[in-house]
């Protein structure tokens, strides 16, 4: 017999279907889903069943309103489907995508779904968040920082329309991120393993060890070389990581 369709809402991106683990992928601030589909297939191709979730404004969920801050981002996603049904969980969070990544374990903890290992990713650790200098709001601001992180084939800022579509999502995260506030002893019980490059000039070392003050379980931190989106560079390491961990 065939075993039953999971009921996930369609802007959840599922690769692989019967692997022996289950990694879900949170995406960096402006990013969409396809962004991170090779490291999807990659970790697919290990026997890792691999979940991208999908912001709002962005893709098939252009219309969706936009989130009102982190946390409430997180349980958007955690809705999404039967997560309990996939469990444990590893997550992966590049950039802001480990804060959602954070608190979307919260929200599985507090109900009841367990979850293993959150990767962290070229991301800040969440008490350090509101540290930070204030993110850019304006059009032309927020264009300029997203060519500052890099990570943007070039040749797509030449497009008027993808400009438009990249400026609505970033600004719609960066909302979500302005008014997020973490307590340095807020904790989850999943193990913590950060990742960043050795070049990264936006998340400083100091900002990624922090990340061992919110779990109660192991943290570790394993840096690569490159700089704020090393991930393109070291894809297949990243993968063997997280299948492996």
């Amino acid at each position: 017999m065939t075993a039953p369709q999971l009921e996930f809402a369609p802007w959840v991106k599922r690769f692989g279907a019967s692997g022996t683990a289950t990694t879900v992928v949170f995406p960096h601030a402006g990013g969409a889903a396809a962004s991170y589909r090779p490291l999807a297939k990659a970790l697919a191709d290990r026997g890792t069943d691999a979940f991208v979730v999908q912001y709002p404004q962005r893709a098939d969920r252009l219309r969706h309103p936009a989130a009102a801050g982190v946390a409430e981002l997180a349980a958007d996603l955690f809705d999404a489907g039967p997560w309990d049904r996939v469990a444990p969980l590893n997550l992966f969070g590049h950039c802001m995508g480990a804060v959602v990544a954070f608190e979307f374990a919260r929200v599985a903890q507090a109900h009841g779904v367990a979850v293993r290992t959150l990767w962290a990713s070229a991301g800040q650790a969440p008490s350090t968040i509101a540290e930070a200098p204030p993110l850019p709001t304006t059009d032309r601001d927020v264009l300029a920082d997203m060519i500052d992180l890099g990570g943007t084939d070039p040749r797509l800022l030449d497009d008027e329309d993808f400009v438009e579509l990249l400026v609505m999502a970033v600004q719609a995260d960066y909302r979500a991120l302005s008014g997020y506030v973490c307590a340095a002893d807020d904790r989850i019980a999943a193990d913590i393993h950060a990742l960043r490059g050795d070049r990264d000039h936006r998340i400083s070392r100091e900002w990624s060890d922090r990340w061992a003050s919110h779990t109660t379980g192991r943290f570790t931190l394993s840096t690569f070389d490159g700089g704020h989106f090393y991930l393109n560079e070291h894809l297949d390491a990243v993968a063997a990581l997280v299948s492996d961990g």
